[in-house]
C-alpha cells in the first residue's frame, strides 16, 4: 500500500505542475498517474486478499495482472478518446507513476 500511497502523492505533484499549462494539461497528467495507482490497488486488493495453495495464489496473481491491464488500457482510453485531454500531459502522469514502483523497490525502507 505505501507504493500506491506514493503513486497518489506522484499523481497530485504531476497534475500541480502541468497546471501551468492550463487546467486540462493538470487533469490529464493527474488522471494518468491516477489510472497507475487505482490499477496497483486493484491488483493488490485481488493478490493480498486471503492466503491459499500455490494454484490459488497463481490465478490470483494472474487475475489481478489482468484487471490491472484493463484498468490501464480503459482508462488511458477514457483520458484520451473521451475526454479528449492532452496526450503528453497523461502519458507523462503514467510515466512518472511508474517511475514510482522502480524507485520504491530500489530503496526499501
Amino acid at each position: 500500500m505505501r507504493v500506491v500511497f506514493a503513486q497518489l502523492v506522484v499523481a497530485v505533484l504531476v497534475g500541480i505542475a502541468f497546471l501551468l499549462q492550463g487546467r486540462s494539461a493538470g487533469l490529464a497528467a493527474f488522471a494518468g498517474a491516477l489510472i497507475v495507482a487505482l490499477g496497483n490497488a486493484l491488483f493488490a486488493a485481488r493478490f493480498f486478499s486471503t492466503l491459499g495453495s500455490a494454484t490459488v495464489a497463481t490465478g490470483r496473481l494472474l487475475m489481478g495482472m489482468f484487471l490491472k491491464w484493463i484498468i490501464y488500457i480503459g482508462g488511458i482510453l477514457l483520458v484520451l478518446a473521451y475526454w479528449k485531454l492532452p496526450p503528453l500531459a497523461a502519458l507523462t502522469g503514467l510515466a512518472a507513476a511508474f517511475a514510482v514502483n522502480v524507485f520504491a523497490f530500489r530503496f526499501k525502507g
